[in-house]
C-alpha cells in the first residue's frame, strides 16, 4: 500500500506553531524551529542560540526542545492523528532532533486533551507557594506520568536529603553570584523595557520577584540568599522532584525535557504550577555531589519544584508564529 501524503492546512500549521511556542525554555530562548516536508514536521533545535555560560554544552538548550517536542505530539493528537516519532532521524543534520510524522487517523485521550488545554495555562512560577500541601498521591502521579515518558522523577522528602540538597544550592548560588560572566549573560536574557519586550524572548523582569532562593530560582547580583538551614526549611514547604536519565547523551536530555513538560502540563491540569532548577547542576561538583549523596541511580537533569500557587501567575513572552517556522511552508 502507498504510503499517504498529505499536506497541512494553514488552519492546522497555525495550531502546530502556536502549541509549539508555547513550550518552556531554559531562559526563555524558545530555541526551536519547525519546518515542513509535506506531512512530516521536523523541529530543528537553534544553536545559534547559546547561553555559553550557563549551559556551555547546550544540554539545558536540548531538554527544552525536548518539552517543545512534548507539545508538538500533543498538537497532531488533538489535530486527530496518532504522532509517529523520530529522534534525530538524520546523522548529517544534528540540529535536527526530531521528526514527527502524523499516523492513523485517532481521537485524543482525555489525558491529552487536558494537557492540551493545560498548555496556555502553564507558567514558571517563581514565587513562594500557597502553603497548601501535595498530597502524597499527587505526588505518585506526577512520579508516574514521568515514568511513563522513560524519565525517572524521585521526590526529595528525607530531613537529610533536603539538608543535603539545601547545602549544594547554597554554594551554587553563591557561585553563580560571583561569576561576572553569569551575571552579565542573565542581565541579556532580562527584559527591563518594552522594546525589548517586542522580541518576544527573554525573563520578563517582572516575572521575576525580588525575594532569595528557591523561590525565584535564579541567581543574580542583588539576590538575598538565605543559609541553608532557612533554605532546608524553605525546600520542605515545596514538593521537589530531581528528574534522572540512566545515561547522559542529547537523547537523554530530549527524553528529559519531554518528561519535565508533560508532568508539568498535569501538575497545571491538576491546579498547581511549578519550575525548573537547572543552574546548579552546571557545577559539576554539585552534580556529582547530588549523585553520590542521594545514591541517585542516574544522572540528574534537572530539579522541579510543584505547589499551589499563591496568586497570578505571569505570561512569558512570545516570538511570533512566522519566527518559528522554517522552510517548507
Amino acid at each position: 500500500m502507498a504510503k499517504r501524503t498529505r499536506q497541512w492546512s494553514t488552519a492546522e500549521t497555525e495550531v502546530l506553531a502556536r502549541t509549539l511556542l508555547r513550550a518552556p525554555s531554559v531562559h526563555n530562548i524558545q530555541p526551536w524551529l519547525l519546518e515542513f516536508e509535506r506531512d512530516r514536521l521536523l523541529l530543528i533545535e537553534r544553536r545559534d542560540l547559546a547561553l555559553p555560560v550557563h549551559d556551555p554544552l547546550g544540554r539545558d538548550r536540548t531538554m527544552s526542545c525536548g518539552a517543545a517536542l512534548a507539545n508538538l505530539e500533543l498538537a497532531v493528537r488533538v489535530l486527530g492523528f496518532e504522532p509517529r516519532t523520530d529522534t534525530f532521524p538524520d546523522a548529517g543534520r544534528p540540529e535536527v532532533v526530531a521528526s514527527v510524522e502524523p499516523g492513523e487517523r485517532t481521537l485524543p485521550s482525555a489525558d491529552d486533551l487536558h494537557r492540551y488545554s493545560a498548555i496556555e495555562r502553564r507558567r514558571s512560577y517563581r514565587k513562594r507557594f500557597s502553603g497548601r500541601p501535595v498530597t502524597r498521591q499527587r505526588i505518585r502521579e506526577l512520579v508516574a506520568t514521568a515514568a511513563s515518558a522513560g524519565v525517572e522523577a524521585r521526590p526529595i522528602q528525607d530531613e537529610l536529603e533536603l539538608s543535603r540538597v539545601a547545602e549544594l544550592l547554597e554554594f551554587a548560588a553563591e557561585s553563580f553570584q560571583h561569576d561576572h560572566g553569569y551575571q552579565r549573560e542573565l542581565a541579556l536574557w532580562t527584559i527591563r523595557d518594552e522594546v525589548s519586550h517586542r522580541h518576544g524572548v527573554g525573563l520578563a523582569a517582572t516575572a521575576l520577584p525580588p525575594g532569595s532562593l528557591p523561590w525565584a530560582g535564579l541567581v543574580r547580583a542583588s539576590t538575598a540568599l538565605p543559609d541553608s538551614a532557612v533554605l532546608r526549611r524553605r525546600l520542605a514547604e515545596e514538593t521537589l522532584l530531581v528528574f534522572l536519565t540512566r545515561d547522559d547523551t542529547r537523547h537523554d536530555h530530549l527524553r528529559a525535557g519531554h518528561a519535565l513538560q508533560t508532568t508539568w502540563l498535569d501538575a497545571v491540569d491538576g491546579g498547581m504550577a511549578g519550575s525548573i532548577l537547572t543552574q546548579p547542576l552546571h557545577l559539576p561538583e554539585v552534580r556529582s555531589a547530588l549523585c553520590e549523596d542521594l545514591e541517585l541511580p542516574g544522572f540528574p537533569q534537572a530539579l522541579m519544584r510543584f505547589g499551589y500557587p499563591s496568586g497570578a501567575v505571569p505570561t512569558s513572552p512570545r516570538r511570533a508564529v512566522d519566527e518559528v517556522l522554517g522552510h517548507g511552508f
